[in-house]
């Protein structure tokens, strides 16, 4: 059986020196073979404690029945906050209800299908670049699935292409940061002492300023449209003019710069992250491929109803994010004293939520490593998806834009098949990593061709 690549996990046992360095390297093959089966790890020191939970009912209790006792850890943002501000990917509490007040209704059901015009152009534009690239040379899909999802981004948020000459300096420079800075900081996962200094790359700081600077102009010009009238009916329109329920208050410019950033994160990273991923899977089993492009007849019109009916499409998509999902883990830190799976758990500890563990666990999930998109059909994929498949994370914390990315994902994934054949690089496999999402260690390369 072909199974589609995994990184090899480290020795079982290995200094916290030794474990440091190899986190730095990347947080997936720093971690044990071990959590693939065990339901809960405890990592210690004489200075904190670090949990990673496996359990269902243990994720579950964390994220959907007591998220306010597991707030995100501060720690979370030591490396991400230069760029994301005060997003809501960070905050907690009442600032975190307040912002998600406000930013919710612009992603409720009913607008999916507003957005659905720009997710298309976007489509189509891809279809068009890609066109050019067909010839006997491996092309590095992760550049090309970066692209389609920052223009999808910009349509369906500004109004405008990824041709526009600000929103292409963004995406240029995100470029340069993703692959520098990780979704979680060795500090997150394994939380020093405050009284141990922290230090950033000067390269990686001054990019978030120049993309927060970015994102300012686009956001201040939209600002001043709205004051206008002149504002197009979009994402960015629809937040900025949102006010809150409660307090009857918006964003201020400040604050949208904050929540643009964690979008453009959210809706770019890991988006171009699952997309590469399934396109390398096509390429790999092409015989899914070949269903897909069956499936993708019905591409004709610009019609949201066809997003329902890509059905293998969105069951390749899903098989994807089980493999790959784009953020490997999340941290929360418990504020209460707490009793898991017979442990005292002091407060103040770090508790690991690690989806890319979490799908591929040996005792949840039928062939775990095995790309099977028809196991969603199946008692043991449909159990499994209630339980222990959290690409987006769950309870009120789950990602405002899953819908958006299982509308986009799908439609995207079979534009593109439907006018090109992929195929693998047999002496290039890509070996998954941790940066901002999981990507490839040196990229991802495949052929191209016309159908």
């Amino acid at each position: 059986m072909t199974l589609p690549p995994k990184p090899q996990s480290r020795p079982p046992k290995v200094s916290l020196w030794r474990y440091a360095r190899l986190f730095r390297k990347d947080i997936l093959s720093a971690q044990p073979a071990k959590l693939y089966r065990a339901w809960m790890a405890e990592f210690r020191t004489v200075f904190f404690r670090s949990y990673l939970l496996n359990q269902p009912d243990l994720v579950k209790t964390v994220l959907n029945q007591r998220p306010d006792d597991f707030p995100k850890s501060d720690r979370v943002g030591e490396g991400l906050r230069p760029l994301l501000g005060n997003s809501v990917f960070l905050t907690n509490g009442e600032q975190w209800k307040r912002q998600r007040r406000i930013i919710d209704p612009a992603f409720e059901g009913g607008r999916l299908r507003d957005t659905f015009p720009a997710m298309w152009a976007a489509a189509e534009a891809a279809v068009e670049r890609l066109g050019t690239l067909c010839n006997d040379a491996p092309i590095e899909i992760e550049q090309e699935t970066s692209h389609v999802a920052a223009d999808v981004i910009f349509r369906t948020l500004f109004s405008i292409p990824i041709e526009h000459e600000t929103a292409n300096q963004v995406f240029n420079q995100f470029r340069a940061y993703q692959r520098t800075q990780p979704i979680l900081n060795l500090a997150a996962f394994l939380p020093v002492p405050g009284w141990v200094p922290r230090f950033f790359k000067s390269k990686t700081k001054r990019t978030a300023r120049e993309i927060r600077s970015l994102i300012a102009e686009l956001t201040r010009e939209r600002m001043a449209k709205i004051e206008l009238g002149t504002a197009p009916d979009d994402l960015a329109t629809k937040i900025m003019t949102m006010a809150d329920p409660v307090t009857g208050e918006t964003f201020s410019t400040e604050e949208m710069v904050d929540q643009v950033a964690i979008f453009f994160l959210a809706g770019h990273e890991t988006s171009a992250s699952a997309l590469a991923w399934s396109l390398y899977l096509m390429a790999l089993f092409p015989e899914w491929q070949e269903r897909l492009v069956r499936e993708a007849d019905i591409l004709e019109d610009i019609d949201f109803t066809m997003a329902s009916k890509l059905k293998l499409s969105k069951d390749v998509f899903r098989e994807t994010l089980r493999l790959y999902p784009p953020v490997p883990m999340m941290v929360r830190e418990n504020s209460c004293p707490e009793h898991f799976r017979d442990r005292d758990i002091k407060p103040g500890s770090q508790m690991v939520i690690s989806p890319w563990h979490l799908h591929r666990h040996e005792r949840l999930w039928d062939n775990p490593d095995a790309f099977d998109p028809g196991r969603w059909a199946t008692e043991n994929g449909k159990q499994c998806q209630r339980e222990a498949f959290i690409p987006f994370s769950s309870g009120p914390r789950v990602c405002t834009g899953a819908g958006f990315a299982m509308v986009e994902g799908p439609l995207i994934l079979s534009k593109v098949l439907k006018h090109f054949r992929f195929e693998i690089v047999s002496e290039r496999t890509p070996v998954p990593v941790a940066h901002l999402t999981v990507r490839a260690r040196d990229g991802i390369w495949l052929k191209i061709s016309r159908r």
